[in-house]
């Protein structure tokens, strides 16, 4: 990205008393936040939290039934065309050119918002696309459809991006590689909001988090305070054959012992002394350490199994 995005003059984002209701439902119950001009802000939640609902007002894709939403100092509902060039939207079902190549359905973007002609392959680089320019979108896999979508939100170089689940259909290599590119963006001043159920990626990526539960904001802060403020337990997994059920229930320190396929896992508040006796019975060849992570304390606020 070579342009230099407006000086900040106030927040990127905020909401105020946010609500928005389909039926029984509350997509957002009294939503309030701010996000700073430059952060990369991620939303985390379940499925049907209100996640999506609170990005889609914010970009003016949905209307709020109360409260106030401002987008980079305007009103983002009703439809702002002025507003529409300083965004970057990848939503979960981007629309596709199909029968046009990657190279020349980019290029239609890029000239829809008067982006130049050389942005089109500096984005295509920038997502790992060049060598599958000249191939049909119809004939892109998911994945790289996935990495279009995320370039037709980038190559007119706006200055607040909005991506919603960006990394979902990509491989661990490829998602690694989209890190780097959201990192390089961060750093030249964009400022991101973006949904994932990747907790890892948001735990390594955002300077903050918002967690979503029934369109209410239950959690809100940096990754390593949220962690810090939940739960203190370290977990020792060690092989079953060598460490019996009975006995990691047996050591002092341990709060609780539980069998995870050929693993068991200690859980304790004093890892130390803990780790000490495991040497003593089984040795600690194989034994492996886990400290509390975003991913714990999103599932105590959620109270979910899975993400």
């Amino acid at each position: 990205m070579t342009s230099t995005p407006r000086a900040p003059d106030g927040p990127a984002v905020v909401l105020d008393g946010v609500h928005k209701h389909y039926g029984d439902t509350r997509a957002a119950d009294g939503v309030s936040l701010t996000v700073a001009r430059g952060e990369f802000f991620g939303l985390l939640g379940p499925n049907g939290a209100g996640k999506t609902t609170l990005v889609e007002m914010m970009e003016g894709l949905r209307r709020a039934d109360s409260g106030t939403i401002s987008v980079l100092g305007h009103s983002p509902w009703p439809r702002d065309v002025k507003l529409l060039p300083r965004l970057g939207v990848q939503t979960q079902a981007s629309p596709f050119f199909v029968r046009l190549t990657a190279r020349e359905h980019l290029r239609t973007v890029a000239a829809l918002y008067g982006a130049d002609r050389a942005a089109v392959a500096r984005t295509l680089e920038m997502v790992g696309l060049t060598e599958h320019g000249d191939v049909r979108v119809d004939d892109l896999s998911g994945g790289q459809r996935q990495r279009l979508a995320i370039a037709a939100a980038l190559v007119h170089e706006p200055e607040l991006i909005f991506l919603d689940e960006p990394t979902a259909a990509l491989d661990p290599q490829a998602r690694r590689a989209l890190w780097q590119v959201l990192r390089d963006l961060k750093g030249a001043g964009r400022t991101i909001v973006y949904t994932t159920h990747h907790l890892d990626e948001a735990e390594a990526l955002c300077d903050r988090v918002g967690i979503v539960v029934r369109g209410r904001i239950t959690a809100l802060d940096t990754p390593n305070r949220l962690i810090a403020a939940g739960s203190t337990t370290t977990r020792l997994l060690v092989p079953a054959d060598r460490l019996t059920l009975a006995e990691a229930e047996g050591i002092e320190g341990v709060r609780r012992a539980t069998e995870d396929g050929d693993m068991v896992v200690l859980e304790t508040l004093d890892s130390g002394p803990v780790l000490a006796a495991v040497d003593k019975i089984a040795g600690l060849r194989g034994v492996q350490t886990r400290t509390a992570s975003l991913e714990d304390v999103y599932l105590e606020l959620t109270g979910s199994g899975a993400p």
